[in-house]
């Protein structure tokens, strides 16, 4: 439902107490006080039918009494009442409730049906749910506090959203004793309905909020958690406190995948694609908050330390070099400065050691000039307290030269009472304190991670050499087959047929029931080669002595066939052989590696990469990350192994080819990403040599999947059924499609050739280049929020974009925003209604309901459009411009 009726949430003009009490130590009685205690310009009505007044306010029986529709209310009776006062809320238009009690799904059956009650007495009339099993909410903007925490939070930028109620009032009271704010404050409980991914959606479009902050146990709709999270993360960083880190909940797997792809790991894997920062400890979380909330975010890597003790200093280095950084280097400029100001013995470097006699007005200059600096991103600022230090007069004498900064300053006033006066000051001044060097580099360098999520979102990919071209209906026809068996294992022949398919490279494979036909398909193939065990019940065929290597001869063969069929059925007497499979040895290989994917339960098909062969379980150097893919991305899960450095050549072996090995895991990522059924696959080794590379072993486990390809994947994939060949009106051969990251330097080629009022008209503003974030934002689009279509010229020897017709949904809505632009020589010929015309199709198919947009009155070739396909043309009240609307459930 994700945004709809949020704003009566959060800002509503009338808020009901049902349960309403005045008993002291009650949740009715904190939330009345909450609510009337803190400037709410709104109307309170208390709902108790056993009181005529509650604090002096009117008491009434039932929400139904209430004349005005009440925009949120709050229940906080038992919950076994709460499915008749929802429907009461119903039938009185409320717009959102708050359910605190707890007594849900956490109790068990009965829970989970008094939660199943609410939901359906909510549904029916679009209300909205947060909670049950929550402290409620507090907005600042609105001055609404609809909890019963014992604080009201600092106003501030930030919004934080935990699923914890203790967690939201811890980190409240740390907030107010640190002297940072909120927004937006919200415990989210069971998320019955209002779950993180309609909130992420929500408060990436409210002005107010900088950043969010969020305490997550579990998820819910793993694929809107994604989509937002992507959408927002681009603009505000989102930080997540992610508990249950531990391996328990991961299940041992028949394939080596399986085993090796841990529930955590996916959502390190999830979170990091989705721009989000991870934080370990409930420590770190409330430090990168304050660090997030008081200073801005670090534009780059270059932390200046400033001590008065060499030791500090020294910490803080290491603790940096922890996250693979040093101090930044000072300019010789910055060097000059400071050997001005400074006495001789300073460190002549960074940590700037300025030694333990540090007056408030050395520590003022030297700042100073570290915020001058040019090269300097960050500036960590410590003290310990000496006999000739002044902690409070420090504090004072930096505070007032820390006000407009623009990047983030952060202390480390290291001790205990002496040093509280000082830690008081810089936090009034909204100055970040931490009690050690450590805990303030990891703060910044949590900032500094999200800096480079950021930078690495918005990357354009490089293409492929060759498109990727698949054979589906013969990996369906593999499948199918594969399901049909009471084990769903595929053979390895059939493993590898399935790769086949996608082309992924494979070396042959020749099956062999008898020793003579062995010994003839071997002389056939030629020597040296491999025999494996061929068994459906075997997947680990090493383990049952079933890989008999360097077969040279014929008696090899016959010898090695013996003791496969022998070893197989004393490792498992009831499994079914087939025979032997027959193969070439690859010998001497440059480099092997695994690769494979796993099916999370949650967040559907995972892909692996690593260090294959035999060592793959005792080394585990591998890296995980979620389809679909493209170059970049394949890269990026390649350079977080070890074995990358291997790809990149070492001593006297050449590099590897790493655009094959980009490509293998593309189409990899693109099988899983059709075959849904696809449960856990293995490709180990995957074998390189010289330029070249191949699947020598593959293991495809199948499972009947009750969602769809591709719905099934976690991130919206590339929509191949959007794809179309046409003519257009004036006769220019198009193919229209959705666009691609890839297809960058195409829209920028396309932004090139428009003249000056093309770009006005359709930006609104004379720009004369796209910046790099928005051709990143135009191009790595989610398919689940936005239809994009290009056209594209199908009678140019090269690639060339002609147009570009975009449907931007509001998320939860029904409604979407079009946009249309198409090169000015291209003018008049029948690409833009083209376009429009695939996009109104598809708009119509994904159920969207209405179409809108405002056109400039000078364009009046849109408009002429508009009126072409329906669209009412109607003028903007005190504006010039025009809005073009239309009515899709009326075509």
């Amino acid at each position: 439902m994700s945004v709809h009726n949020l704003d009566r949430v959060f800002h509503p003009k009338s808020v009901s107490v049902i349960g309403a009490s005045d008993r002291q130590g009650s949740v009715g009685s904190a939330l009345v006080k909450n609510l009337t205690g803190w400037e709410y310009p709104g109307n309170v009505y208390p709902i108790n039918p056993h009181r005529k007044t509650i604090f002096g306010i009117p008491t009434v029986p039932s929400i139904l009494d209430l004349d005005p529709p009440i925009d949120l209310a709050v229940i906080a009776t038992p919950i076994a009442i709460a499915p008749r006062l929802i429907r009461e809320c119903a039938r009185a238009g409320v717009g959102g409730v708050i359910v605190v009690a707890a007594g849900g799904k956490e109790t068990g059956a009965k829970g989970r049906e008094l939660e199943s009650q609410i939901k359906t007495e909510a549904g029916h009339a679009g209300l909205r749910i947060v909670g049950p099993n929550c402290l409620g909410i507090i907005c600042s903007k609105s001055k609404l506090n609809a909890s019963f925490a014992n604080r009201t939070p600092l106003p501030g930028k930030m919004a934080f959203l935990s699923q914890s109620g203790a967690i939201c009032t811890a980190i409240l009271d740390l907030s107010i004793k640190e002297h940072f704010g909120f927004s937006y404050f919200v415990s989210v409980g069971s998320m019955l309905d209002v779950d993180f991914g309609d909130l992420i959606d929500y408060l990436g479009g409210e002005s107010d909020v900088s950043s969010i902050v969020m305490y997550i146990e579990s998820l819910t709709n793993f694929r809107k958690f994604m989509s937002a999270s992507r959408a927002v993360s681009r603009v505000k960083p989102i930080i997540v406190l992610k508990s249950g880190r531990t391996p328990a909940g991961a299940k041992a797997a028949a394939s080596h995948t399986g085993s090796l792809a841990g529930e955590d790991a996916i959502y390190d894997a999830a979170f990091k694609r989705a721009g989000i920062v991870r934080v370990k400890t409930f420590e770190e979380l409330f430090d990168c908050e304050e660090l997030l909330a008081k200073q801005p975010r670090p534009r780059g890597s270059g932390l200046a330390i400033i001590t008065n003790a060499g030791g500090p200093g020294v910490m803080a280095t290491d603790a940096l070099s922890d996250y693979g950084m040093e101090p930044v280097s000072l300019a010789p400029e910055t060097i000059g400065k400071l050997e001005k100001i400074l006495p001789p013995y300073w460190s002549h470097g960074n940590p700037i050691d300025i030694l333990g006699d540090a007056s408030p007005e050395r520590y003022r200059k030297v700042v100073q000039v570290c915020l001058d600096a040019t090269e300097v991103n960050g500036l960590l600022i410590m003290l310990t307290p000496q006999m000739m230090t002044d902690p409070e007069g420090v504090a004072s004498s930096i505070a007032t030269v820390l006000r407009g900064k623009t990047y983030p300053v952060f202390t480390s006033w290291m001790g205990g009472t002496d040093v509280e006066k000082g830690c008081d000051i810089l936090n009034k001044a909204g100055i970040p304190t931490f009690d050690s060097p450590e805990r303030a580099v990891r703060a910044f360098m949590d900032l500094y991670h999200y800096s480079v999520n950021l930078e690495m979102l918005q990357q354009i990919p490089p293409k492929l050499p060759r498109r990727i071209e698949v054979d589906q209906e013969s990996a369906k026809a593999i499948t199918r087959g594969g399901l049909q068996r009471a084990n769903n294992v595929l053979t390895e022949p059939e493993s590898k047929a399935l790769l086949s398919a996608y082309g992924i490279p494979v070396n042959r494979t020749e099956i062999a029931v008898t020793v003579d036909e062995a010994v003839t398909k071997a002389r056939e193939m030629g020597f040296p080669l491999v025999m494996k065990i061929l068994s459906q019940d075997i997947l680990h065929k090493t383990d049952a002595g079933g890989v008999q290597l360097n077969l040279r001869n014929e008696q090899d063969v016959r010898t090695a066939f013996e003791k496969t069929i022998a070893g197989a059925r004393a490792f498992k007497a009831e499994a079914r052989i087939e025979g032997v499979t027959i193969q070439p040895m690859l010998e001497h290989p440059d480099v092997e590696l695994i690769l494979g994917a796993k099916k999370d339960r949650d967040f559907g098909p995972v892909i692996l990469f690593g260090l294959g062969g035999i060592m793959t379980e005792v080394l585990k150097d591998q890296a995980i990350t979620l389809p679909p893919l493209n170059r970049l991305l394949a890269r990026r899960v390649m350079e977080e192994t070890k074995v990358y450095r291997m790809l990149l050549g070492y001593r006297n072996r050449p590099p590897a080819n790493l655009v094959l090995v980009e490509e293998i895991l593309i189409r990899l990522a693109q099988l899983v990403t059709d075959h849904s059924e696809i449960d856990e696959l293995d490709i180990n080794p995957l074998v390189l040599m010289a330029e070249k590379g191949c699947a020598v072993d593959a293991r495809v486990i199948l499972k009947p999947s009750q969602v769809p390809a591709p719905f099934h994947l976690v991130i919206s994939s590339y929509p191949n059924q959007h794809e179309t060949h046409t003519v257009t009106e004036g006769g220019v051969p198009c193919f229209i499609r959705p666009i691609r990251p890839e297809d960058a330097p195409l829209l920028e080629e396309l932004f090139d050739a428009l003249s000056p009022q093309s770009v006005y008209f359709r930006f609104f503003s004379p720009l004369k280049a796209l910046p790099h974030s928005m051709l990143a934002r135009f191009t790595q689009i989610d398919y689940d929020r936005e239809i994009a279509l290009i056209a594209l010229n199908e009678s140019s020897s090269h690639e060339q974009m002609l147009g570009v017709a975009r449907l931007i949904r509001i998320p939860g809505d029904s409604r979407a925003e079009f946009s249309i632009v198409v090169a000015d020589q291209w003018h008049g010929k029948g690409i833009a209604a083209a376009l429009f015309k695939r996009c109104l199709t598809i708009a119509k198919e994904q159920g969207i309901e209405e179409i809108w947009g405002i056109v400039l009155r000078e364009n009046t070739r849109m408009l002429a459009l508009g009126r072409k396909f329906g669209f009412s043309v109607n003028r903007i009240p005190d504006s010039l411009d025009y809005e073009l609307k239309i009515d899709l459930r009326k075509l």
